[in-house]
């Protein structure tokens, strides 16, 4: 075969092969999976310790991020304290925009994003179980690694977490999508023989 033949066969591959790895990541998940178990970011509801990002767009002045406090509420130029506890983040920027309209700003446009979330706890199973801080696109499989990866004695199929908003534990496949979320608590069982 020709050695120029074989060179462009080679970078074809390897683009094929890189477009593969980015369509299949572990931090893209899967949004049909997400979206049945209300375990994505979409899905997530404010809670204490939160940091949020606001864009107020074209005022660069109320625009920034804010910590969400002790009594569940952002503090905001011009409209003062605003609870956002237990809202997702597109029921507060519609919040912030209808305070805003009211006697502020004409027409606002706001968009908030998560800046930070709450940490998160691995126990059981794990090396080195205890707290961790979030990031956006965590997933559980990146959670165990941070955590100093499984013991021998650990079971590698099926995980427990427990979200910060129920009260419960629930049983989840582990698979190299599954999400975590900010103050969920990941609980790595001893597996049976």
């Amino acid at each position: 075969m020709n050695p120029l033949k074989k060179v462009v066969l080679a970078i074809v591959g390897a683009g094929a092969l890189a477009l593969t790895a980015c369509a299949t990541g572990p931090a893209q998940g899967n949004p049909q999976e997400l979206a049945q178990t209300g375990t994505g970011i979409a899905g997530y509801k404010l809670g204490t310790g939160d940091e949020v990002k606001v864009t107020v767009y074209g005022e660069p002045d109320l625009s920034g991020s804010f910590v969400v406090d002790g009594q569940g509420a952002i503090s905001m130029s011009l409209i003062g304290q605003v609870e956002v506890v237990n809202l997702s983040l597109t029921d507060t920027s519609r919040l912030l925009e209808t305070r805003l309209k009211e006697g502020w700003l004409k027409e606002p446009k706001v968009s908030t994003e998560l800046a930070k979330g709450r940490p998160y706890y691995i126990l059981g199973e794990v090396n080195r179980p205890g707290e961790f801080p979030f990031v956006s696109g965590l997933t559980v499989m990146n959670a165990i690694a941070s955590a100093g990866d499984f013991t021998y004695r650990a079971d590698r199929g099926r995980i427990l977490i427990k979200s910060s908003d129920s009260p419960n534990e629930r049983e989840v496949e582990l698979t190299p999508t599954t999400v975590v979320r900010p103050g969920d608590t990941i609980r790595v069982r001893e597996r049976f023989f």
